[in-house]
């Protein structure tokens, strides 16, 4: 007998705020407890510093709620090495870009040859910039940063004029570019969700349920939900963002996250050496072994 709430916690997008304010998470029977961890007032969950800190190295420490959101890089990897399993019912695609000062000398994408690009660490903007820049650079010329953190840290360092350039994403993304911080190439990414511990397979189709209901509202009037924004930023940013500029960010596609993109992914990664040793460090390459299906 089931005695254990369904864990929500939202991930730097609007649909999880949307559904738990409308009621949807309810109206679909389940029996959930909302876990806001991502803003934590000050922000310092996500300022972190360190070439090692990373959305792989929170897999791997583990988290508390029952899913999960990363770049599909990254979950990918965590679920082939055991940390929980991607959910391959959905994937989402979140819009990304490389900033750089409006006054930066910095043009064009040749122009960031060199050029410390401030990334998170084996996360999405890790990947992202490098399959973007390397239409453009040899590998050698790609220079990342993984010095300056996570998102907001690497959002403080370029809004404080201590990063040349930096890969950002979902709200950090819009604040940036309503400050006039010029977008010099985007680097958009696909986000997998991943399913942890042992949750009811029926709560995770209503979780689900819930959020495609959430999808079509703000599909259908963004600007009624950009405000969310602000419950995931630390504030001290919030006497400088106008949300009602802002875009709607990431989008749930509800579509399977496939056999072959999941291969097609871990042979880019492993080209790429991301992982030490290549595929040595990234877990089984059996589909059925790393993903879950429900629908």
């Amino acid at each position: 007998m089931k005695n254990q709430k369904f864990v929500i916690q939202p991930h730097f997008r609007l649909q999880e705020w949307v559904a738990q304010e409308k009621g949807y998470f309810s109206d679909e029977g389940l029996d959930y407890v909302f876990q806001e961890t991502i803003r934590s007032t000050d922000g310092k969950l996500h300022d972190q510093a360190g070439q090692k800190s990373g959305a792989y190295q929170e897999f791997e420490k583990g988290r508390t709620s029952d899913v999960n959101c990363a770049c599909h890089w990254t979950v990918n990897v965590a679920a082939s090495n055991g940390h929980g399993k991607l959910w391959g019912d959905v994937y989402s695609v979140a819009p990304a870009g490389i900033f750089v000062p409006a006054d930066s000398a910095i043009r064009r994408p040749e122009d960031l040859a060199g050029v410390p690009v401030s990334v998170g660490y084996q996360s999405g903007s890790h990947y992202a910039t490098i399959q973007a820049l390397e239409q453009y650079l040899a590998p050698d010329k790609i220079n990342l940063s993984f010095t300056e953190g996570m998102l907001f840290k690497r959002l403080d360092n370029l809004l404080d004029g201590k990063s040349q350039a930096s890969t950002l994403f979902s709200g950090p993304y819009y604040l940036a570019e309503q400050l006039g911080y010029r977008k010099v190439i985007d680097t958009t990414f696909m986000i997998a969700s991943m399913i942890t511990g042992n949750p009811d397979e029926e709560d995770l189709k209503r979780f689900l349920r819930a959020l495609k209901r959430a999808q079509r509202d703000i599909d259908l009037r963004p600007e009624r939900y950009t405000r969310y924004y602000k419950n995931e930023f630390p504030d001290r940013y919030h006497a400088i963002m106008d949300t009602r500029r802002w875009g709607a960010g990431e989008r749930i596609v509800f579509e399977p996250y496939t056999e072959e993109a999941f291969a097609q992914s871990r042979d880019w990664i492993a080209e790429r050496q991301i992982f030490d040793g290549g595929r040595l460090h990234m877990g089984s390459d059996r589909y059925d072994e790393a993903v879950v299906r429900l629908t």
